[in-house]
């Protein structure tokens, strides 16, 4: 299984980044699939994540407005569009899939992921 995120960059405050994670080995449509991201110094943390189906959505109050994660099960896979970016958006970040059940609890828990891609580096600059 493999995951590879990438479109990550530098982008100017309040510019925008979309980020993409292609998925290949498994059967892409079972696995709800979530965005997470880490900062220098930070522990990971959740952004965002989607159902199996794309109907569901679930994100982190801080970037919730801005961000807007979505699915292609056709291309097995998921991408994250960032607008309105902030110096606090800066990290790098993680695509990762969940082979369990949908559910707000779990989206936000990265230790129900099993597959994590290597992580594309985002930064902005103010």
């Amino acid at each position: 299984v493999q995951l590879q995120a990438y479109g990550g960059g530098l982008v100017q405050a309040g510019g925008s980044l979309r980020l993409s994670c292609a998925v290949s080995g498994r059967t892409f449509s079972s696995y709800n699939m979530g965005w997470f991201r880490q900062a220098p110094g930070k522990e990971r943390e959740f952004v965002a994540a989607i159902s199996r189906s794309g109907r569901g959505t679930f994100y982190a109050d801080s970037v919730n407005g801005r961000f807007t994660i979505a699915r292609d099960n056709a291309k097995n896979s998921v991408y994250l569009q960032m607008n309105s970016l902030t110096p606090e958006d800066t990290a790098v970040y993680y695509c990762a899939s969940d082979p369990a059940g949908w559910s707000t609890s779990r989206a936000r828990n990265q230790y129900e992921y099993d597959f994590w891609g290597q992580g594309t580096q985002v930064t902005v600059s103010s």
